[in-house]
């Protein structure tokens, strides 16, 4: 008998795959990485889009230049925040993986919905990846 599955966006601890946040997401859906630059102290935001099992970088918000930043790229000026988007994804990648910091106040919006990385994770280093869980999977 087969066991109907769905792909969903795991948060999972880089040591251990403690799966911290697991959001259903389809070809489409919107992730979205926002924190504040530990330098410039300025907010950054990072778009992706889900195709198939990756996430594919479409679009950086930035509020001023620093390390870590596109600096050679051309950015639009919209009410003060930089912003590129590129005529090609950025990066396409199976995993992301990130550092939350408390500092930084790492957050992770999945369509519109928001999830703070530092409390969910108590600001262990993630792995964020899409995946095929079956909904028993999900439930368990």
């Amino acid at each position: 008998m087969a066991v109907p599955t769905e792909r969903v966006l795991v948060v999972e601890d880089s040591a251990t795959g403690e799966h911290y946040i697991t959001e259903p997401v389809s070809d489409g859906s919107t992730v979205g990485l926002e924190y504040m630059h530990s330098v410039e102290k300025s907010r950054v935001y990072d778009a992706y889009r889900v195709e198939n099992q990756t996430l594919v970088n479409t679009r950086m918000e930035f509020e001023s230049y620093g390390w870590g930043l596109p600096a050679r790229v051309d950015v639009t000026n919209v009410n003060g925040t930089l912003v590129y988007e590129p005529a090609e994804p950025i990066t396409e990648l199976q995993t992301l993986s990130v550092s939350p910091g408390r500092v930084a106040g790492h957050s992770l919006i999945v369509d519109g919905e928001r999830h703070d990385l530092v409390t969910a994770t108590n600001a262990s280093d993630v792995r964020i990846h899409i995946e095929r869980q079956s909904l028993i999977e999900r439930i368990l």
